[in-house]
């Protein structure tokens, strides 16, 4: 049971982080007409989610050395609503000119390469760099917030009596 809420806890993080809706647009015919991924805007995001995270990892070291009960309880309330702030920072990751590019939601909801295909084999080299950049940072982020899903459930699970 435990095991069945901690992978709904993973696929509703996951999911959230993901756009909610982004625009199907016909990919451009050609690379002059692309528009380069805003690195700038992108690099913005990523350090508030990177300051997000810092706060995050700050309160499960003090939740880790509290042995007050209650202070262990607010401490996990806090560092919740971190977690909420940092998916929050993370899903403007995906805003317009960064990583969302078009057709990444066709009208059936799903993403795949055949939306994104035309898309992508219309980049420069340079916007190519910059979105695989964009791509590695995010994944980053991505395993940071599931370590701190797998620390908290952690300290929420009692332990076992035997």
């Amino acid at each position: 049971m435990k095991r069945l809420v901690l992978n709904g806890a993973i696929a509703a993080l996951l999911l959230s982080t993901m756009p909610v809706a982004v625009q199907a647009q016909a990919p451009a015919k050609d690379a002059k007409t692309q528009t380069a991924p805003d690195v700038k805007a992108f690099d913005k995001q990523l350090s508030e989610a990177q300051a997000q995270m810092k706060r995050m990892q700050e309160q499960m070291d003090r939740i880790r050395q509290t042995q007050d009960p209650l202070e262990r309880q607010k401490l996990m309330q806090d560092h919740y609503l971190a977690m909420q702030n940092a998916m929050t920072a993370m899903h403007g990751m995906w805003g317009p000119g960064m990583m969302g590019g078009p057709g990444m939601m066709h009208g059936s909801g799903m993403m795949g390469w055949g939306g994104m295909h035309g898309y992508y084999s219309t980049l420069t080299p340079e916007q190519m760099k910059q979105r695989q950049y964009m791509m590695d940072q995010y994944m980053g982020m991505q395993q940071m917030m599931m370590d701190q899903m797998m620390m908290r459930q952690q300290w929420m699970t009692p332990p076992a009596t035997k």
